[in-house]
């Protein structure tokens, strides 16, 4: 029986405790650009709270506003502002969205590292991407055609890109679309024509960044406001944030976050 009994308790005990093992759960979709910091900040964060499980997934920043609006999603990332259409869908659907500056980025414009070019200029760009320049001999590197590299609609990176250096213009038709920065960086990195644009955090010595307008990507030229392909990156919530939400976007701002941001490549904002 005292067997049968002590057996009956520790189950007990076991059940009750489940519920403590995670307290607190949080979902975090969207921006690739966005993702590193997340999954960085994540990982740092669970670290010092046993009692928070934090997931992290990818999908675009397209993806990431939705699940806000969608309520699937604790924290949507995005590399972009929340669009107008966006913002009255969640207003019918009676969702508030608060976005939350978390780091500064630039996008940097990739080539292969065989490739002699080192610089170009927005029109140039623009002339690549519309497909008025075809063949890097136009450019003075060599000859061979361009193999455009571009972000699917759903990306804040595109919506950025698309804005600063296309001036909205569109994108020549057999554009190869990634989803995400690291299907762009793989792309150019095994294809010696390829051109494409990541965010700084996903530079490398696979990829070589070519100056724009004379302006070197860095961090220093995005905090000058120098490099013209500069943007904020967001982390939006369902109205203010609570609970463990709150806690963790709170870690993300403090100097341990935003020097988790920035050993990821970008550009913390203390």
């Amino acid at each position: 029986m005292k067997i049968g009994r002590i057996i009956m308790l520790s189950l007990l005990t076991f059940v009750f405790c489940l519920p403590q093992v995670f307290a607190s759960s949080v979902t975090i979709k969207g921006s690739t650009t966005v993702l590193p910091i997340a999954q960085a900040c994540a990982e740092a964060f669970m670290n010092q709270n046993a009692d928070v499980n934090i997931s992290v997934q990818g999908g675009g920043s397209g993806v990431g506003i939705a699940s806000i609006i969608d309520g699937t999603a604790d924290i949507g990332d995005a590399s972009r502002p929340i669009k107008d259409k966006e913002l009255q869908k969640a207003v019918a659907r009676g969702v508030d969205p608060k976005a939350h500056v978390v780091a500064m980025d630039g996008i940097a414009v990739v080539v292969h590292p065989s490739n002699p070019i080192n610089a170009l200029t927005i029109k140039q760009i623009k002339d690549i991407y519309t497909g008025k320049i075809s063949n890097w001999a136009e450019l003075g590197a060599g000859s061979g055609e361009i193999v455009v590299i571009s972000r699917d609609s759903a990306s804040g990176t595109y919506e950025t890109f698309y804005k600063l250096a296309l001036d909205k213009a569109k994108t020549r038709p057999d554009s190869l679309l990634q989803a995400s920065n690291q299907a762009v960086a793989t792309t150019v990195a095994r294809t010696p024509g390829a051109i494409g644009y990541v965010g700084l955090g996903y530079l490398s010595d696979a990829l070589k960044a070519v100056d724009i307008n004379g302006v070197t990507p860095s961090k220093a030229t995005v905090l000058s406001g120098e490099y013209s392909l500069s943007r904020p990156l967001f982390m939006y919530t369902d109205g203010k944030p609570k609970g463990a939400v709150k806690e963790f976007l709170d870690f993300v701002l403090s100097d341990r976050g935003q020097k988790l941001a920035g050993e990821a490549g970008y550009i913390g904002l203390k």
